[in-house]
């Protein structure tokens, strides 16, 4: 077995992050059967303080041997079941940075306890049967979180809203399975099987599968992001743009084309999804080496970008130096922002809307960066086109992970194979081999049907503590 199912003995680990001089508290976290003496022996409660369990106890913590004063804390006990992993848990609140914590987990690493691999006490709380799979990898998501809506999402796993429906698809197929097995064993005793029932359950079955895996999209862009590149020729307001979008001024702007040399990025949030905004340099043919290579990099960076904002300059209109950066960039996502909309008169501006720009142009934004004007806009067309063509689900409390949809999708597969066989009018025994297969797959998606592999892929990616 890997070291992340050994999940024997008792375990400790520090839990929060450790930096110095800016955490004001660190938690050093202890889960097993001697969780409870490895505290009586490092800490010294004054007074007749009581030990038990869901309390926090003020004292000190000392050296076992030499007494000597390590940190002044509070201990907080949790025993069994009543705990995140249902086993003794004592959780040590030191002063924050790195000393005080450090020493503090090597007295436990002394006292019995073994230093936790990663994602360990989320899995002992699996294990004891505290979380389902899809609740685990919901704590996982919550902790990296990079928007509320993101948050949101991990909260409604946690409170088990997809294990609830997929054990609900699992508890129909295990019926039918059932139904069909008993008909193999008792059927002389039993009345004919209703075929036509049967393929009408499991087809609702598979339409249910189909609903959840539409959320795909959006789980990958709530917990990855948007990666959006702003491309277009030297001092079209590329740089402003990015500075009002953040208001912040991340990049420098100047009159000077060029002045851009490497990629700026800024992280944003709009309408829940994280953005990851790159600023690119000013794609132009140059002999200064330098800009070359900035060129170079901003034309990898809107080729690896979900969306790219191609951005012009409205006094100059649609010049053979756009058409040319379109050609490279038309195969992603687009939008076009028509910035310095202020330089031009009403009728320039009405013409340039009414232009017919490359079909492949996906929504037109008129901007003036340098007066942050035109960025509400900017938002409402990436919206929609993430709505339009990445994100399918109206549901935004429910959005599954990588994992999930593959095992949903061998489900799907599973189940629309016993309905060919049916229709083939094949033996009930064929029914059942590829109906056991959709059970098993739902299984694994929260941890009914579950391998060490897969155990080991999902909480290796956790943090030690968690």
């Amino acid at each position: 077995m890997s070291e992340i199912f050994a999940t024997t003995g008792t375990i400790a680990a520090i839990a929060t992050a450790v930096v110095p001089q800016q955490g004001s508290v660190g938690i050093v976290r202890v889960s097993g059967s001697q969780a409870m003496a490895i505290a009586q022996t490092l800490f010294h409660a004054p007074g007749r303080q009581v030990w038990e369990t869901h309390r926090i106890i003020y004292g000190y913590i000392r050296h076992p041997q030499t007494q000597a004063l390590v940190d002044e804390a509070l201990l907080l006990i949790m025993q069994a079941p009543r705990s995140y992993t249902r086993e003794d848990v004592v959780e040590f609140h030191c002063h924050g940075g790195i000393m005080a914590v450090q020493q503090v987990l090597q007295l436990c690493l002394e006292g019995g306890a073994r230093l936790a691999q990663p994602g360990e006490f989320t899995l002992r709380a699996f294990l004891n049967g505290r979380l389902d799979l899809t609740q685990a990898e919901s704590i996982a998501d919550l902790v990296g979180a990079r928007s509320p809506q993101a948050a949101q999402t991990a909260l409604a796993g946690l409170q088990g809203k997809l294990a609830h429906p997929i054990r609900q698809l699992r508890a129909n197929c295990l019926d039918i399975l059932a139904e069909i097995e008993a008909r193999i064993d008792f059927e002389e005793d039993l009345a004919p099987l209703d075929d036509k029932s049967i393929v009408s359950e499991i087809a609702k079955i598979a339409a249910e599968i189909t609903k959840l895996l539409a959320t795909k999209d959006q789980g990958e862009l709530l917990r990855t992001g948007l990666k959006v590149a702003i491309v277009g020729r030297p001092n079209v307001g590329k740089s402003s743009l990015l500075n009002a979008w953040s208001r912040s001024d991340r990049a420098i702007v100047t009159d000077l084309p060029g002045t851009t040399r490497d990629v700026v990025e800024s992280q944003l949030v709009v309408g829940g999804i994280p953005v990851q905004v790159l600023d690119t340099a000013g794609i132009r043919e140059t002999v200064d080496q330098v800009e070359k290579i900035g060129v170079e990099r901003s034309r990898r960076a809107a080729s690896a970008a979900d969306l790219v904002l191609l951005t012009i300059d409205a006094s100059a209109g649609w010049t053979a130096g756009d058409q040319e950066i379109y050609e490279q960039v038309q195969h992603r996502p687009l939008i076009l922002v028509i910035n310095k909309i202020d330089l031009v008169e009403t009728w320039q501006a009405t013409s340039l809307h009414l232009m017919k720009y490359p079909n492949t142009i996906n929504q037109i934004v008129h901007t003036v960066a340098a007066k942050n004007q035109g960025i509400d806009s900017l938002e409402t067309a990436i919206l929609e086109i993430v709505k339009a063509g990445r994100v399918q689900a109206a549901d935004m409390d429910l959005a599954i992970n990588q994992r999930q949809a593959a095992a949903l999708t061998k489900a799907k597969i599973s189940l629309e194979q016993v309905l060919a066989t049916i229709t083939q009018q094949l033996p009930l025994d064929f029914w059942t081999i590829d109906l056991r297969g959709a059970i098993y797959a739902l299984g694994e998606i929260t941890g009914e049907e579950v391998t060490e592999s897969v155990l080991d892929r999902i909480f290796s990616r956790f943090c030690i503590g968690k």
